[in-house]
């Protein structure tokens, strides 16, 4: 899951902090049998929970050890992972983040894998180079170097469709080989914007959209950014970043083609996607297991692309995340062999992606398996949707497609752009214009941004 990656949007579908384990008991070491044990911490859905907890299974019979398995969610993982570093009980494998290594490695919270996988005989040449250098870190600065993480995958925020709604609508199916202008997709929305019952209220909306991972579609498609390229000032007062936002806001206040946020507010955009209330919401890849699922979305669906802005050219985020060795593990040898079987093991990346199995969480990491695991996606040889080729597209980029980690990801925290959407609704209920809230906020974003650069310098 990526950097997911994992999307407070998906909350509801997230187990709270629940531990699936195979033995009881804090650290690692010696299980009760005489065998090793394993504690793994990480942040999922209930979907991945289940191809996970099957791998684990596995890995236990083939290893004789246990692995204690715990999991949260992503908004709690942070604040619990704090916590261990405090009282330095670190599991032997957790998270980290590109945005981190350089802070976990220089603290010596992770272990340094590239003596491990050397004597191991472990290559990582089949995985995505320009992934794993993210988790690389030279003593100085990340990026290059020694390598402290295997990605769990490379994750795509692409854009979905709910067929059902365009069947009943009469409308056609967007085309992904031709991303939708701006006009074009409100147009649409437009037609798929219903009051289904005759209340005189609407019911049925055109889309959804979470404002803390949609909000960057339509600011990268204008040639806008929240930062400057050296990631050192705050630049959401162009004239690009505006307008981006003033179109991100017209959906809600001028087409109201979206809910309110006072709807937003009583039930979440992700709630009304699974209701069938919305045509278009995202669908990240670690969403797929679910979205198949006919008792989690009993409808029909399929992967389109988002609206063009003046660039003419689709953008999404891409997202990734690391399985770190805690440098304190006092098995640093088996959490290898395990990080590995979930991270660039062609049997493990078989079973995550759903070419093996009965769900697919992630798009394989392995590069020799991706044109395999996409004919098998076209043909329905694999529980996934037709359009496979979209996440694809973000992820290589085309000419009308390009992803793009987020701006946080190369600054030493994200504190400076939590600021943005603390208040970002205040335009979108029109109680702020786009000039108004930008002059309001860039100050407090700048003041975050210099504090976090000044205390990694």
């Amino acid at each position: 899951m990526s950097v997911k990656k994992v999307i407070a949007a998906c909350a509801a579908a997230v187990l709270a902090a629940a531990s699936f384990s195979s033995c009881v008991g804090k650290g690692s070491g010696k299980s009760a049998g005489g065998g090793k044990e394993l504690r793994v911490f990480l942040y999922m859905n209930e979907h991945e929970r289940a191809v996970y907890s099957k791998m684990i299974e596995e890995f236990e019979q083939k290893k004789g050890c246990k692995v204690d398995f715990q999991i949260t969610t992503q908004a709690e993982y942070a604040t619990a992972l704090i916590g261990m570093m405090t009282s330095r009980d670190f599991p032997d494998v957790f998270y980290v983040g590109p945005e981190t290594v350089r802070e976990y490695a220089r603290n010596g919270y992770i272990a340094d894998l590239t003596p491990l996988l050397d004597k191991a005989g472990i290559s990582t040449n089949d995985l995505p180079q320009d992934v794993l250098n993210m988790f690389r870190y030279n003593g100085i600065v990340s990026g290059s170097g020694n390598l402290y993480a295997l990605p769990k995958d490379a994750s795509v925020f692409a854009y979905a469709y709910n067929k059902e709604l365009f069947d009943e609508a009469g409308v056609a199916y967007p085309d992904p080989q031709h991303p939708y202008t701006y006009d074009e997709f409100v147009a649409v929305c437009q037609k798929l914007t219903k009051d289904t019952d005759g209340d005189g209220e609407t019911d049925q909306w055109g889309c959804g959209f979470a404002n803390a991972f949609m909000l960057y579609q339509f600011l990268w498609s204008n040639g806008a950014s929240f930062l400057s390229n050296d990631c050192r000032t705050v630049a959401i007062d162009t004239p690009q970043f505006k307008d981006a936002l003033q179109k991100f806001a017209d959906l809600t206040l001028k087409y109201k083609v979206t809910p309110t946020v006072a709807q937003d507010a009583s039930l979440g955009v992700y709630q009304r996607w699974l209701a069938g209330q919305e045509a278009f919401y995202a669908c990240g890849t670690w969403d797929v297991a679910a979205f198949m699922d006919d008792d989690t979305f009993p409808f029909e669906w399929d992967l389109c692309a988002y609206p063009t802005l003046s660039t003419g050219i689709s953008y999404t985020w891409l997202g990734t995340v690391g399985f770190c060795i805690a440098e304190t593990s006092k098995n640093k040898d088996l959490a290898l062999e395990f990080i590995n079987m979930l991270s660039s093991d062609e049997q493990g990346q078989r079973s995550l992606s759903g070419m093996t199995g009965s769900a697919s969480v992630q798009l394989p990491n392995l590069q020799s398996l991706a044109r395999e695991f996409a004919e098998m996606a076209a043909s329905g040889k694999i529980n996934y949707p037709k359009n496979v080729e979209v996440f694809f597209n973000y992820q290589n980029g085309t000419g009308k497609y390009a992803g793009r980690m987020m701006e946080s990801t190369y600054t030493p925290n994200n504190e400076w752009l939590g600021y943005f959407f603390e208040g970002v609704d205040n335009v979108k209920n029109g109680s702020m214009t786009v000039d108004e809230y930008v002059k309001s906020v860039k100050p407090r974003m700048q003041e975050a941004l210099d504090e976090a650069w000044v205390n990694v310098n």
